[in-house]
């Protein structure tokens, strides 16, 4: 067998060196690594030490086998009855049939999604679904794949979902009685909306047993940026009283968190990455920020090499001062949680940059403003009015509007020694950001209480308790450790500690005497 997995992995070597990194990853084709085929094989071999007669192995979605190769050195030759699987690329599907042709494999060159298990079924699945994006699936096939999930299981999947979700709800008619089943799949099902179709599936449909996520930081996949989920689940109907163990980190066998997870709980939970690190369930039914906050991504221009410059290229371009708006510049060049007004608003910081704003037909500007017009000249010669954000503006040189925020939450950033990888800014000047910051525009009560200098402070202390307690979870994570938060999850986040400092909040949202709260 160890000639045959080295073999193995020379013909991935070869077949991935053939396909551009792009194509692979059209495909959602991201080979799992050996070492972590066998850790996923051993635990299959000590939840199955139970089984009596000899088990039928299914992968439906093949590769060149490193699952299979996998479960051959894991298990004695006597205990497997059958194996099968299924691959759709024949590019990777033929050579692999002729390595693995002399083992007794049942490798069938069709789409997964598209067969029927007829009267047989398998008593192991194991499977690294093709990650293929929404927007990478056909229309026609997207309507296939959610009408035969919906006769198969009674679930509607969003039309966001991802080809993995397809893969594992499909995969329902083909486990038999108490059979195991385990899928290495991304883990933003365990937060997205789209997500909430597998999570009904497992809560529901079948005994899952455990989930575990790996570091974000320790990528799985090399040339894929998700962060990796091994899910393990039994095809029998879950029990009232099971409890699921959640682990996180480490490796499947010694991972560095553990925690077991009532199925109520997950049932009112909507983000599952809280867990292990979450003892129990955020409060749904607690005060959010959005009740106190809108909030909005701040502006994409399209070409920010174009839109934003420095306070010397717009000397030397000689770009008029009402053309030019202040913004932030990245986050990384933020220092300060406060960022303080200079003269006429711009921001106190080393090096401000202004954003060229500008709604004037061009025919105007030729007149008026010459030297505008010949920037947007400039800009159009080097095809930015072709981009794809330009190219929908009229005219396209014109930005979206914006009003500066009191308050910015950074959109993205990298996790450091467990602490939060998002930021909150006070924002005294008058500059607006882009969309690498989320902008918070008070509102109600809040917008009276923000105009003391001291509130704004207090306002700011209590967002930044409120992120680094309740960050986990709560945003979207991406191998190597990226975190991304969207406007509409930091808008869940629970803000009791914001109704704590400020007693007139509470009363707002409760409809209650103010004076009554602070005697009481």
């Amino acid at each position: 067998m160890k000639n045959l997995e080295y073999e193995r992995q020379l013909l991935q070597a070869e077949l991935d060196s053939g396909r551009s990194r792009q194509e692979r990853n059209l495909m959602g084709q991201f080979a799992t690594p050996d070492a972590l085929a066998i850790e996923v094989l051993k635990s299959a071999r000590h939840m199955l030490r139970d089984q009596e007669s000899p088990l039928t192995f299914l992968d439906p979605a093949f590769g060149t086998g490193a699952f299979y190769s996998a479960l051959l050195r894991e298990f004695p030759k006597t205990s497997i009855a059958a194996a099968c699987g299924f691959e759709i690329d024949l590019y990777y599907g033929k050579p692999t049939a002729r390595l693995w042709g002399a083992t007794g494999l049942q490798l069938e060159l069709k789409d997964f999604t598209t067969c029927s298990p007829g009267s047989g079924r398998v008593d192991l699945l194991v499977c690294n679904p093709p990650y293929v994006r929404h927007h990478h699936i056909e229309g026609t096939t997207k309507v296939r794949l959610q009408e035969d999930v919906m006769r198969e299981t009674g679930i509607s999947v969003s039309g966001l979902a991802g080809l993995y979700v397809y893969f594992m709800l499909l995969s329902h008619k083909w486990l038999a009685a108490d059979s195991l089943s385990i899928w290495l799949i991304p883990s933003e099902f365990m937060d997205v909306n789209y997500g909430s179709a597998l999570k009904t599936y497992l809560l529901e449909h079948v005994d899952l047993i455990r989930i575990h996520r790996f570091d974000p930081s320790d990528e799985q996949f090399a040339d894929a940026l998700v962060s990796s989920t091994v899910v393990w689940f039994r095809g029998r109907p879950p029990s009232v009283e099971s409890a699921p163990e959640f682990t996180f980190g480490g490796s499947l066998a010694k991972p560095q968190l553990y925690r077991r997870i009532c199925r109520s709980e997950l049932h009112r939970e909507r983000k599952w990455t809280r867990f292990p690190r979450a003892a129990t369930a955020s409060n749904a039914n607690g005060p959010v920020l959005n009740e106190f906050f809108d909030i909005r991504r701040g502006i994409a221009t399209g070409a920010n090499s174009f839109f934003i410059m420095d306070r010397q290229r717009a000397s030397a371009l000689a770009i008029p001062s009402q053309f030019l708006q202040p913004v932030l510049p990245s986050p990384r060049y933020i220092k300060d949680e406060i960022i303080e007004a200079g003269k006429e608003g711009v921001p106190k910081i080393e090096r401000p940059l202004f954003v060229f704003r500008c709604d004037e037909p061009f025919s105007t500007l030729e007149h008026t403003e010459p030297k505008c017009a010949k920037y947007i000249l400039l800009g159009e010669q080097r095809g930015i009015n072709r981009r794809y954000l330009t190219s929908r503006r009229h005219p396209w040189y014109s930005l979206e509007t914006r009003e500066k925020a009191p308050f910015l939450c950074t959109y993205m950033g990298r996790s450091k020694n467990g602490k939060t990888p998002f930021k909150f800014i006070l924002n005294e000047s008058e500059a607006i950001a882009t969309n690498v910051y989320l902008m918070l525009y008070p509102k109600g009560v809040l917008c009276q209480i923000i105009e003391d200098d001291t509130a704004r402070r207090a306002v700011l202390a209590c967002l930044r308790l409120i992120v680094e307690s309740e960050w986990e979870g709560s945003g979207r994570v991406y191998g190597g450790g990226l975190f991304k938060l969207e406007p509409r999850e930091l808008g869940r986040l629970d803000v009791s500690p914001l109704l704590g400092a400020f007693p007139e909040l509470r009363a707002s949202r409760y409809g209650q005497d103010l004076l009554t709260i602070m005697s009481a």
